[in-house]
């Protein structure tokens, strides 16, 4: 448990050099925002979390059957975390952010798609004249 990384994933990696490539700037773990997002522009306003499936509940009706050990423990920690995770999406929107969440495998797939959807959000909200 303790090799598990909380920040600065490879996936995270990925996509903040796509991110650059496309120059487009960021913070990085902003502390004074909800939730701490993994990538941040409050000028641009978009905040982008990239979830690992396990700790985040990807799949969770399916996932959840197959914990096997502690599930006492596993399952209300999961559980939590993804109440949280509702809890801090909508501060960031209350705060005029648009959220971006991701799965990892997402990003490992397809970083383009990603990529492209943050684009279209400034795209869009820069015609609007944020």
């Amino acid at each position: 448990m303790s090799r598990i990384r909380g920040k600065d994933t490879q996936p995270e990696l990925m996509f903040r050099k796509a991110l650059r490539a496309e120059g487009i700037g960021y913070r990085i773990n902003v502390k004074t925002l909800p939730g701490k997002p993994d990538i941040a522009n409050r000028s641009k306003g978009f905040v982008v979390f990239i979830d690992g499936g396990f700790w985040h509940g990807y799949n969770w009706k399916e996932k959840k059957r197959k914990i096997k050990s502690n599930r006492a423990f596993w399952i209300p920690k999961i559980e939590r975390n993804m109440q949280r995770d509702r809890e801090n999406n909508l501060k960031l929107a209350g705060m005029g952010l648009k959220v971006f969440r991701f799965w990892e495998h997402e990003v490992k797939k397809d970083m383009e798609g990603c990529i492209r959807e943050v684009i279209g959000f400034l795209r869009t909200s820069l015609a609007k004249g944020r």
